[in-house]
């Protein structure tokens, strides 16, 4: 028919995407204020739909209503926490801070000896001088960026504003987004689409939800076991340990050398052993602890859909560091998570390949999302059978 349109050649759609490319990199570039409040809101739209879903479900109200129900708690335990946990928190930071000053004298008179081993002088002052300015140097451009974004954000309530009211959005329309996005795709890649979302979707949930029941979970395992040993400062270090979790691979090796500093120079508040032999307690039971965490309460909790080599994670820890500071390290192994899956698409379709192969294995369940539920329900049960009833 004359009336047809006539198709784009292969030039012309090439064209029309890599201008498309600079247009999206440009905008990045102009706009890139806006990347770390959108990302948060991004994240406190995944944190909260559970509990929205759950409202809405139970108490069978509309949804804006449960998201202003499930705001309305967030705000409140916000404003809960800090009243119980800051008056403990602070006595024992000021009890740091009076043993600060004994701590380090004890430091430097370590390294401030020269020690010979097999003949030759080691100066350990000069070595850790060294290291000292290499880790000041790296660490400056990452928090330099974090503070200046966590100033700017609290300092603006424009930001604050901005923030809820996209999540907001994002809650409640988060359907209707998707079918948009769904229907924008051309129907011949619509189910790969599809698959891919998901796929994402359940890297991002998993590590979203799953990342605070972790840090929960750790902080009150490291509270008690602080407790036990005389840790000092336990309820601190349990706080940072959690705190730690969202640092996957590195925030182990960051704890056991802080937790071994202060094994070291300040012993056990309690147990009568030599401090040396107290570090190597507080070492032992930690190189413990992460095989347990890594092979146990991660794959449970988390999941093996965002679990990566170390090297991996690390070197995708410097990278976010560098760009986005502290949120860069947090969103670091999802974000490769996810980059491989895509990665894995585009690599099997440049080589004719099927991207989406049949695995021999079974796959992994995903994680339950309601599975503190079906913990109580067996508990219940095993409780009502003891009773006979």
């Amino acid at each position: 028919m004359d009336n047809l349109r006539p198709r784009w050649s292969s030039r012309t759609k090439i064209t029309i995407v890599i201008l498309l490319l600079a247009l999206i990199v440009y905008l990045l570039y102009r706009f890139s204020a806006v990347l770390a409040p959108l990302a948060l809101a991004f994240i406190l739209a995944y944190i909260l739909s559970p509990v929205v879903n759950l409202i809405e479900e139970r108490l069978h109200v509309k949804r804006v209503l449960a998201i202003f129900f499930a705001y309305l708690l967030l705000i409140a335990l916000l404003a809960i926490l800090p009243l119980v946990a800051i008056p403990p928190l602070a006595a024992q930071f000021a009890e740091l801070n009076l043993d600060i000053q004994r701590t380090l004298v004890a430091i430097e008179d370590v390294l401030g000896n020269q020690y010979v081993v097999a003949g030759r002088v080691i100066d350990v002052a000069s070595i850790v001088q060294q290291f000292t300015g290499s880790l000041q140097a790296f660490l400056e451009p990452v928090f330099g960026q974090t503070l200046g974004f966590a100033v700017d954000l609290i300092s603006s309530l424009v930001w604050l504003i901005f923030i809820f009211v996209v999540s907001f959005y994002l809650i409640k329309d988060g359907a209707a987004f998707r079918s948009w996005l769904e229907n924008l795709v051309p129907p011949a890649y619509r189910k790969d689409y599809m698959r891919l979302r998901n796929e994402i979707s359940l890297i991002w949930s998993a590590f979203f939800r799953g990342q605070l029941v972790l840090a929960t979970v750790v902080m009150v395992i490291f509270l008690v076991s602080g407790f036990i040993l005389g840790l000092p400062f336990a309820l601190a270090m349990a706080l940072f340990a959690g705190l730690m979790e969202f640092l996957p691979s590195v925030g182990h090796a960051i704890w056991l050398f802080f937790a071994s500093v202060l094994a070291f120079f300040l012993g056990s508040t309690w147990i009568p052993l030599p401090n040396w032999a107290f570090m190597l307690i507080v070492i032992g039971l930690h190189l413990f602890f992460e095989q347990f965490d890594l092979n146990y309460l991660i794959p449970r909790i988390i999941g093996r859909r965002v679990h990566l080599p170390p090297v991996v994670v690390i070197l995708g820890i410097v990278t976010g560091a560098l760009l986005a500071g502290v949120l860069g390290i947090m969103l670091a192994a999802p974000t490769i998570s996810s980059a491989r899956v895509v990665g894995r698409y585009i690599y099997a379709n440049l080589f004719d390949m099927e991207p989406f192969p049949e695995s021999a294995a079974p796959a992994l369940p995903a994680p339950d999302p309601r599975w503190w539920e079906k913990v109580f329900q067996g508990i219940n049960s095993r409780i009502r059978r003891t009773r006979g009833l």
